[in-house]
């Protein structure tokens, strides 16, 4: 029988490589352990993320600095944050930040995708994913990707990142058409770090993400016999008594796919490299602020798993650890950190 294809987005594959028990924990328990609460940076992100995609789905006329911070306001996330003051503070410096990079767009320029889910596959893998924006610069394709963190990008980001690199193959096999140049625009800054790759650096990428795939493919069936088998294995972790901090589909917006795990801002390869990205839209973060009103749920322990498929997912114990969303269920990780206040990865 032939292999079946691992279905993966570059986030899956930097899952596996960064810690195999919180891949456990995201993509493979369910239900999914509890999470902890909401980060600020990630609101941040995720908002500045909607309100430049918001912006280029508006009419040439309207898409002026003052409409994206207009957007950036209606779509706000206001989680994760100390307090209101602190939330309204960062308002304004995310308004700013939106408003200064459009100022440097030209409004005429319109992207060939934005927030644009591209796929390939080949025969190990079936690999998807969104990409920030894709433009379209004389015969080629480039592929842009926003970051708001406060650490400063070098151009070895762009080089290294597997997420840009298959983007830009999986994008040239979609639309048949050249794309190598891959850009990180950090808003902060107002930096553009660009890398052009060669395709001999692009399959480079290509195959180690199979390699990556094919050791995470394994370690998934395994689990799978494991869990099906019964006994055990199949049994959940006890609810712990009293409402918990929120499980998956009560968790904040800005933690609301699997495919945004929060990172440290410094430090962390997961977040430079983090796949592109169902950001919440402001509908989502609405409707899931108003359902948390009405309900609290129990938090979720992990499934309980024979030794010899917990040592397959053994934790990476280190710093970001205390950035973790599922530390509270890691000894190793609860001893590695010390523990993140939700609003430490902002840049005060």
């Amino acid at each position: 029988m032939p292999r079946r294809l691992y279905s993966c987005t570059p986030s899956r594959l930097n899952a596996w490589l960064d810690c195999r028990r919180r891949y456990r924990f995201t993509y493979l328990d369910r239900p999914q352990p509890s999470k902890g609460p909401a980060w600020a940076h990630n609101s941040v992100g995720a908002s500045v993320h909607n309100a430049l995609a918001a912006w280029w789905r508006e009419p040439y006329e309207r898409r002026t600095p003052l409409t994206a911070a207009t957007l950036l306001t209606g779509g706000w996330i206001a989680e994760g944050f100390r307090d209101g003051e602190q939330s309204a503070h960062w308002l304004g410096r995310a308004r700013d930040l939106v408003s200064g990079y459009v100022a440097t767009l030209d409004p005429s320029d319109d992207p060939v995708g934005v927030e644009r889910t591209v796929a390939t596959r080949t025969k190990v893998i079936a690999l998807s994913g969104r990409i920030d924006r894709l433009d379209r610069r004389g015969d080629e394709l480039v592929v842009v990707d926003y970051k708001t963190g406060r650490r400063p990008l070098t151009q070895d980001d762009a080089r290294s990142s597997l997420a840009l690199a298959v983007y830009a193959i999986a994008a040239s096999r979609m639309m048949r058409t050249p794309a190598r140049a891959v850009e990180l625009h950090h808003l902060p800054t107002g930096e553009i770090v660009e890398w052009r790759h060669t395709d001999e650096s692009l399959g480079r990428h290509l195959r180690r993400a199979e390699e990556i795939a094919l050791e995470a493919s394994d370690a998934d069936e395994r689990y799978r016999e494991a869990v099906s088998s019964g006994g055990p294995s199949g049994s959940r972790g006890r609810a712990q008594a009293g409402p918990g901090r929120r499980g998956p589909s009560g968790s904040s917006a800005a933690q609301a796919a699997p495919e945004r795990q929060a990172a440290p801002v410094e430090g962390a390869r997961t977040a430079a490299e983090a796949a592109p990205r169902a950001w919440p839209s402001a509908a989502d973060v609405r409707r899931e602020q108003s359902a948390d009103v009405r309900r609290e749920r129990p938090s979720v322990g992990p499934a309980v798993v024979p030794p010899a498929i917990d040592e397959l997912f053994a934790p990476s114990p280190g710093p970001i650890c205390g950035w973790c969303d599922f530390r509270r269920h890691c000894p190793e990780g609860l001893a590695a950190a010390p523990e993140r206040r939700p609003w430490d990865g902002l840049a005060e």
